[in-house]
């Protein structure tokens, strides 16, 4: 069984570690609301997500989960004021999804016109469910480190 699982643009940027198809991560996973993220990749692609990932605080209290990445899909949308918005504050603009498939994800992305990075959709299984002879990359740094801010 695959999950799909929101990587938020900055959480990478910040100091995640870049991942590919066929890598085995570990990942804080929390249960989204759809509904945060229909905005960005529509109602339908929205209801998709499973998780996020979280590695800054968040997540404490939450054991890491161990997966293999099947597909990742740059996200990339344009953002605006939203006509009659009391506060001057840049939200996505529905409608304006660009998905990219990515052979790797490292947190900078190609410019594209008129839109905006705004994260990654990565479709993934729990590396208990790996095929017998997948071989398992880890992700992790050598000295086992992850990021806290």
């Amino acid at each position: 069984m695959t999950l799909t699982i929101w990587v938020d643009d900055w959480q990478i940027q910040c100091c995640g570690q870049s991942f590919a198809p066929g890598d085995v991560v570990s990942w804080t996973l929390l249960e989204v609301d759809p509904e945060d993220y229909a905005d960005v990749i529509g109602s339908e692609r929205a209801d998709e997500i499973d998780f996020r990932e979280e590695h800054h605080g968040q997540g404490e209290g939450h054991a890491t989960a161990s997966l293999e990445v099947v597909s990742i899909v740059e996200v990339h949308c344009r953002y605006g004021v939203p006509p009659g918005a009391v506060e001057k504050v840049n939200s996505p603009v529905p409608g304006t999804t660009v998905l990219v498939p990515v052979r790797e994800a490292d947190g900078w992305v190609k410019a594209r016109p008129d839109v905006s990075f705004a994260g990654y959709l990565v479709k993934a299984r729990r590396a208990t469910d790996r095929p017998e002879g997948a071989a398992a990359r880890s992700n992790e740094g050598a000295d086992g480190t992850r990021c806290r801010t």
